[in-house]
């Protein structure tokens, strides 16, 4: 495994989009922590990422603010589940927005956290950005090595609409020089191609 290298599933710094699957699809980290922490659904991360999440969640429950972790690390099968769910309810283009295909889902990953708000009932929407929890997060979560992977504005490039609750786990290193330049994406960081939609 390479550390930092943007293919390699098992890399910190893998980047996964519309145009970039995981490879196997099917991967599954070998290293997943349970955390004891406020959730809706199972709360599982990579080590590291797992680490770090539960520095964020204690430094974030000393200024008063309760992060509640929605949704970690997701198997291939149970995004199949999550994304059949979506184009159900919403039709394929309007899931695609917001949900992940099976095997091109950062959760797999391991490294992507959703997190919700204690204190109001916004959740997994814009608003969450106006939160108690939502606020703290934009100004410290990079202190902890999480970006923000799908900024406002950013759709073009990222192929999901703005999602202020989802985070990934880079690193300290990475998030410090990504916090440098506000709203960018791995993308365009990385300089990879903008992934705006699956390949045909």
């Amino acid at each position: 495994m390479t550390l930092h290298s943007t293919d390699e599933a098992d890399s910190l710094w893998v980047v996964v989009d519309k145009l970039r699957r995981l490879n196997p699809k099917r991967y599954s980290p070998s290293d997943l922590k349970t955390l004891n922490v406020p959730h809706a659904y199972p709360a599982a991360l990579r080590r590291d990422a797992a680490r770090a999440y539960l520095k964020m969640f204690r430094a974030a429950s000393k200024d008063g603010v309760n992060l509640v972790f929605q949704s970690g690390y997701r198997s291939y099968s149970t995004q199949v589940s999550v994304y059949n769910g979506w184009v159900a309810s919403l039709g394929q283009s309007a899931a695609d927005l917001q949900s992940a295909r099976p095997g091109f889902s950062e959760h797999q990953t391991g490294l992507s956290v959703d997190i919700a708000s204690a204190t109001s009932g916004c959740t997994i929407q814009a608003c969450f950005a106006k939160t108690p929890e939502g606020k703290w997060l934009s100004r410290n979560a990079w202190r902890f090595g999480w970006h923000l992977r799908y900024p406002k504005g950013k759709t073009a490039i990222t192929g999901y609409k703005y999602e202020p609750w989802h985070w990934r786990f880079v690193g300290t290193e990475l998030a410090a020089e990504l916090h440098l330049t506000p709203k960018i994406t791995l993308e365009e960081f990385f300089g990879l191609p903008a992934a705006p939609d699956y390949a045909r």
